[in-house]
């Protein structure tokens, strides 16, 4: 009862998967006839052919002979490639494996004409299995690792779209028949995951080749495993072909187990379901099976019949008209294939030769430009040595003039610093020309008292006399300290540091560049605001060096205040403010003036040597130069900020 009701199911599921097909068909059919497009009938008459070749393999010869004949006439190469792939595959599948060879063989040819690349690898996975099925396994894996080599069988149209399982199983079926089983169970895997996980219409195949290798490894009960898996899905699928092989295997796996009533069912279905399917490959086998399951059971009659039938199909798939038809069409592809590769090495020696004459013709050409660039080189040398020669006596002269402008700097600063220093110097010799004038005079005065008697004034007049003296003295000291002064600042430069007091040196060149500037022009007022930063102390640093700097700067913030004065008169107030300040590692000196400021277009070039914007003749340009050099050999910073019509500020920033 068991069995029956197994059989019923199966019966039931052919059925159903078969009016499947019927309907998938039937929505083709109602397309084309909506469709006018000529490429999209021929696409829609492959995909008919392709439900068709399961269980009506004549109706889908018909339709791919209908398309290839519109795509010829049409022009449409692509569209005639596809249609004689299918027609190749329909024949395979009949067991016609010489019509087989001819349209997959003409199908590659026409897809290496065109150089389309996939139709080329799907000839080649349609035609490796026909080897395969001609026992040539070895040319059948040759046609396969071709196809997965181009990397093309993933694309395509459909049916053909995503060959990558097909080719991997059936390139591990035929390592199955080698008796290669390593090889044939690391492809079988990879088809049977791929085809599980997307390519659900291979299941049934890959299911079938994974029960074959199970059962060649002695794992029964995996191989009926995976056979009954891909009855089921071929049975789903309505794939009549599927379910006729995977029958056969298990008839002759239940023969081996020595179930004669099992392997005779599934025989007998292995039979029906091939002859449905017009696959005469599987219908010989069947018989043949047949023959010798009624043999065993004695039953000549049915044994002798199935022994004729296999007889009469072996004599159709194999014999002698077959085999030579099979043998001219394997020549005319070796000879196709021969002039393929002469045509390829015609090929390659026309590049070969194309490549070396331009490689000569380069080589050439570079020697000529070489030989044309080392004649210029050589001019160009030439010329450049006059040119060296002319630009060494300009850079003498320069360097002529450089030192000429320098000396006028050093004696226009050294021209203000007498001035400065004889100014300071007077007033203190004024006081004692003065008091020693009068105390000439008082005691002059004294001495006539003394004749006279008058004690009393004449003490008085000695108390005069010894407070002058005071004066003088003190006068006369202030004077000593400013001509030490200046025989300290006279004295040779050794460039060295010394521990210097700031606030000192910045005060007494203030007094000495204001009053160089008074000695100039005797109307000369200004207002000189200090505030110096008690707590800088005294700082490493070259004070003749630094001095020099801070003469330059007051000089400039001077000239700057007398220039505005000069042309504002009484509406303005000269000024000019001198700061210092500790700022963490560092001290900042800043000048500040409210004279006329420096236009913007000029800040960027006053530290430039030989800029100025003093007229011609009172300014060599190079004192801010020189300052600029100064203060960086200290490690410092020079720079200003100015505004113009309002003054500038020049701030010094030295390292403590």
């Amino acid at each position: 009862m068991k069995k029956y009701s197994i059989i019923l199911v199966l019966l039931l599921l052919n059925v159903l998967s078969a009016v499947g097909q019927v309907v998938k068909a039937d929505s083709i059919n109602r397309m084309l006839t909506r469709t006018t497009n000529d490429t999209a009938r021929i696409e829609l008459w492959t995909e008919l052919a392709f439900y068709y070749q399961f269980y009506e393999p004549d109706s889908s010869l018909i339709v791919l002979r209908q398309a290839a004949e519109v795509a010829r006439k049409l022009n449409l190469k692509t569209g005639e490639i596809r249609a004689l792939m299918s027609i190749g595959e329909v024949y395979r599948i009949l067991g016609d494996f010489p019509q087989a060879m001819k349209f997959s063989f003409r199908a590659l040819q026409m897809s290496r004409d065109i150089h389309d690349t996939v139709s080329e690898a799907n000839s080649l996975v349609f035609i490796g299995p026909v080897y395969v099925e001609l026992n040539e396994y070895r040319q059948g894996i040759n046609y396969f690792r071709k196809a997965l080599q181009s990397g093309d069988v993933f694309s395509g149209y459909y049916p053909f779209r995503n060959q990558f399982a097909f080719v991997l199983a059936s390139t591990g079926n035929a390592y199955e028949q080698l008796n290669l089983l390593d090889s044939a169970l690391y492809f079988q895997r990879q088809a049977l995951r791929l085809a599980n996980t997307k390519l659900r219409s291979l299941v049934s195949l890959t299911t079938y080749y994974m029960g074959i290798l199970q059962e060649r490894l002695n794992n029964t009960d995996s191989a009926l495993y995976y056979y009954r898996a891909s009855l089921q899905n071929s049975a789903v699928m309505g794939e009549l072909l599927g379910q006729g092989r995977t029958q056969l295997r298990l008839a002759a796996l239940y023969h081996r187990l020595n179930q004669p009533d099992s392997s005779l069912y599934y025989a007998q279905q292995a039979f029906l379901n091939s002859g449905k399917a017009s696959n005469k490959r599987r219908v010989l086998e069947g018989a043949a099976l047949l023959a010798l399951l009624y043999k065993e059971k004695k039953e000549a009659d049915s044994a002798l019949h199935y022994q004729d039938v296999a007889i009469a199909l072996k004599d159709s798939l194999f014999g002698p008209d077959k085999f030579k038809q099979l043998q001219l069409l394997a020549i005319n592809e070796e000879q196709r294939r021969q002039q393929l590769l002469a045509r390829q090495a015609r090929a390659k020696a026309r590049y070969q030769r194309t490549a070396l004459l331009s490689a000569l013709g380069v080589f050439l050409l570079v020697s000529l430009l070489l030989w044309r660039n080392n004649r210029n080189k050589q001019k160009a040398y030439a010329l450049l040595q006059r040119q060296k020669a002319k630009t060494d006596a300009a850079l003498e002269e320069l360097k002529a003039t450089q030192a000429q402008l320098v000396q006028r700097e050093k004696m226009a600063s050294l021209g203000e610093l007498t001035a400065g220093i004889a100014h300071e110097i007077q007033n203190p010799l004024n006081f004692v020309n003065n008091f020693s004038e009068v105390n000439k005079e008082l005691i002059a005065e004294m001495k006539n008292e003394l004749f006279s008697g008058n004690k009393e004034e004449v003490v008085a007049i000695a108390d005069d006399i010894e407070q002058n003296l005071e004066k003088i003295n003190h006068h006369g000291k202030r004077a000593d300290a400013i001509v030490k002064g200046m025989l300290q600042h006279s004295r040779a430069n050794t460039g060295e540091k010394q521990l210097t007091d700031i606030n000192a040196l910045t005060d007494e060149y203030s007094r000495l560049s204001y009053q160089a500037m008074r000695s100039k022009d005797k109307s000369f007022n200004a207002t000189i605001n200090t505030n110096y930063d008690g707590s800088i102390g005294k700082i490493n640093v070259v004070p003749q060096d630094i001095g020099r700097v801070l003469l330059n700067l007051l000089n400039n913030a001077f000239y700057a205040v007398q220039q505005k004065k000069q042309q504002l008169n009484e509406t303005y107030k000269p000024m000019v403010s001198i700061s210092t300040k500790k700022l963490n590692d560092k001290i900042e000196i800043s000048v500040k003036d409210n004279g006329n400021g420096i236009p913007q277009k000029l800040v960027d070039k006053i530290f430039q040597p030989f800029f100025t914007t003093k007229p011609t003749g009172e300014g060599t340009g190079l004192g801010l130069s020189l300052s600029y050099d100064i203060v960086k050999a200290h490690g410092g910073e020079l720079k200003v900020e100015t505004k113009e019509g309002e003054g500038a500020a020049f701030t010094i920033t030295l390292p403590v």
